[in-house]
C-alpha cells in the first residue's frame, strides 16, 4: 500500500475521531462579543496552540492588547502564529482562520443546544462554529496529524495565523500583521483564508472575494422622562424617528451605499466578471 493510500485509509478509519474532536471544540463557547466568555475564547486559542505544538509545530502567542467593550476593559484574545515545516525546497502556505464564534442561544431558533455538536439525518454536523470557523481551522490540524501518522511527507511548509476576534471586527490583528510582515510571515508564497463555506456537504469551493464591513456604535438621546404621545406627539422629536432618518441616509432602496467617497477605491467590474 502506498503512503497516499495509507493516508486516505486513516482518514476513513478516524472519521468518528475527527467528529469527536470537532465536538470538543464546539463545546468551548468562545464568543468574542460576550465579556463573560472572554476566558473561553482564550481557552480555545490555548487548545489550538497546545495541539499544534504536540504535533511538532513552532508556535508564538501574540497578545494584541486591551479592548474597551461597552465600558469594560478586557484583554484581547491571543493571536496564535505557527509554523509547521521549514523545507527550503517547498512552497510556504500561510493559513488564516479564527477560533471565536458568534453568540448562540437555544431561544434564537436552534433545534438543539448550539454548543453541543449533533449529526442530522442528512449527515450535516450542526453546532456553533462547526463551519465558521472551528471546522475549517481544525481541518488543517487533522490533515497534518494524519499525514504524520501515515508516514507521508507534508507537501508544503505551513504557517498559520489564528485569531480570536474575527467575529468582533478582528480588533488588534492589523497591528500584528504589519509588525510580523517581514518576520513571522516572511517567505510566504500564498495565503489561504480558511473561513468560508462548502457547496452542500460534499463539494468544497474556493471563494475569490468577499465584501468588507464597517460598523459603528451610535447612541441617540431623547427626553429625560417618558412623555405622553397625545400631549407631546408631533412637537417633541422621537429618538427612534431620528435614528430611522439617520439610517436612511446610509443606503438607498437598491442597496447602494450613499456615504460620499466610499466607492472611490472600488475597482470597476471587468468584462469577464460581468459575464
Amino acid at each position: 500500500m502506498s503512503t497516499v493510500d495509507k493516508y486516505f485509509e486513516l482518514v476513513d478509519q478516524h472519521q468518528q475521531k475527527f467528529i469527536e474532536t470537532l465536538r470538543e471544540v464546539v463545546a468551548i463557547p468562545s464568543v468574542s462579543s460576550d465579556a463573560s466568555r472572554r476566558g473561553e475564547v482564550v481557552r480555545m486559542g490555548e487548545w489550538l496552540q497546545a495541539r499544534w505544538e504536540a504535533l511538532g509545530a513552532t508556535c508564538k502567542r501574540v497578545d494584541p492588547g486591551k479592548q474597551d467593550l461597552h465600558g469594560s476593559e478586557l484583554d484581547l484574545p491571543p493571536v496564535i502564529l505557527g509554523q509547521y515545516g521549514n523545507d527550503a525546497s517547498k512552497k510556504t502556505v500561510l493559513v488564516y482562520g479564527h477560533y471565536d464564534v458568534q453568540p448562540a442561544l437555544l431561544e434564537d431558533g436552534w433545534d438543539t443546544d448550539p454548543f453541543t455538536l449533533v449529526e442530522t439525518a442528512d449527515g450535516r454536523l450542526v453546532g456553533r462554529g462547526s463551519t465558521d470557523d472551528k471546522g475549517p481551522v481544525l481541518g488543517w490540524l487533522l490533515c497534518a496529524e494524519t499525514h504524520k501518522q501515515a508516514g507521508l511527507d507534508f507537501p508544503v511548509n505551513l504557517k498559520f495565523c489564528f485569531e480570536g476576534m474575527e467575529e468582533s471586527g478582528s480588533e488588534g490583528l492589523d497591528d500584528i500583521i504589519v509588525a510580523e510582515a517581514d518576520k513571522w510571515f516572511k517567505g510566504t508564497d500564498v495565503v489561504c483564508i480558511s473561513d468560508n463555506y462548502w457547496l452542500g456537504t460534499s463539494k468544497p469551493c474556493l471563494t475569490h472575494g468577499l465584501r468588507g464591513v464597517s460598523y459603528f456604535h451610535l447612541q441617540i438621546e431623547g427626553p429625560g422622562a417618558d412623555l405622553h404621545s397625545g400631549v407631546f406627539g408631533g412637537t417633541v422629536h422621537e429618538p427612534m424617528v431620528d435614528l430611522v432618518h439617520l439610517l436612511s441616509t446610509l443606503v438607498d432602496p437598491n442597496g447602494r451605499i450613499k456615504v460620499p467617497g466610499i466607492y472611490d477605491q472600488v475597482m470597476a467590474e471587468t468584462e469577464e466578471e460581468e459575464r
